[in-house]
């Protein structure tokens, strides 16, 4: 089972496909032409430990400035030193989740996500083939959970909401689970990866 679902992810990061964006909903949006974004990785990390294959997800501490609460990737902006976006993600995820940077398997890429707070997210999916324990970052993590993969990889359970931002009705992809509301750039990328899944 698990070289079955190697195999179909890896499958599906080879298609060629164009990128998502946080404006995809809302195609009245005008984009400044010329606008500078600024690179950032995040880890897409799918346990295939136990019987059941997990996507590892973060909420976001309550008390930070950008996204408080919010469902997310562990992962960030790019700095000077990283090598890539790649190593951009795995240093994030060994900071935010405890996660080591030797652990996980890369499979590949998403194409990029452009995210109204002017990043190019380069969404990197790896396979865990072995536990670790997880350690929340103080101050910037206040959980980590996993969440079936099997759900976030069906369309089906993903709907489209909105909510005012800067005075307008924005619109966006959720994809609900439990107690986790996974919505905005987020549910947005895992689309992505559903809708490569079933091709």
């Amino acid at each position: 089972m698990a070289r079955d679902l190697i195999s179909e992810l890896t499958a599906a990061l080879g298609r060629n496909g164009d990128g998502s964006s946080d404006f995809d909903l809302n195609p009245e949006t005008v984009l400044p032409a010329g606008r500078k974004l600024r690179p950032a990785g995040v880890l897409v990390p799918i346990s295939i430990v136990g019987d059941v294959p997990q996507l590892i997800l973060t909420k976001r501490s309550s008390a930070l400035k950008h996204h408080p609460g919010q469902i997310a990737f562990p992962g960030g902006k790019q700095d000077e030193g990283d090598a890539d976006v790649t190593a951009t993600a795995l240093r994030e995820a060994r900071e935010e989740i405890g996660l080591p940077p030797e652990l996980p398997r890369i499979l590949g890429h998403l194409p990029t996500h452009e995210t109204v707070t002017s990043f190019s997210v380069t969404p990197v999916v790896a396979i865990l083939e072995a536990s670790f324990e997880t350690i929340a970052e103080p101050g910037e993590v206040d959980e980590v959970f996993s969440v079936p993969l099997a759900h976030v990889l069906n369309p089906e359970n993903y709907v489209v909401e909105s909510r005012r931002w800067r005075g307008q009705r924005r619109y966006y992809y959720a994809v609900p689970y439990g107690p986790y509301y996974i919505w905005g750039a987020t549910a947005r990328m895992l689309r992505g990866l559903a809708a490569r899944m079933s091709e």
